[in-house]
């Protein structure tokens, strides 16, 4: 089977326009973790690469922050794709359930 980000159970799609978004959904990512979960979390951004730069940034700089800052598991996976015409997107997922999953 060939892997594509897009493959991956998602628990809840973020559909972020601009940064103050990216800040908010980062929090509320790590806020509902990733441990013992199969699934993860997406993000999508403008295809405008600046904008789409700045909130991926943010998204994953965000979420990193907020999970050391609340000792949780840090070993996430992600990756930026091109979702659609009009957006790129990221998925995050936990290390352990992508083995789970068996990518």
């Amino acid at each position: 089977m060939e892997f594509h980000p897009s493959k991956l159970p998602i628990a809840k799609i973020f559909d972020l326009k601009d940064e103050k978004d990216a800040s908010d959904a980062a929090e509320e990512i790590a806020k509902q973790g990733f441990e013992n979960r199969k699934d993860g979390y997406k993000v999508l951004m403008p295809k405008d690469s600046e904008i789409a730069k700045r909130i991926g940034y943010i998204v994953t700089t965000g979420v990193n922050y907020w999970l050391r800052k609340h000792k949780k598991d840090q070993n996430i996976r992600y990756w930026t794709y091109h979702h659609d015409d009009a957006h790129y997107a990221i998925v995050l997922i936990s290390s352990s359930a992508l083995e789970e999953l068996g990518f």
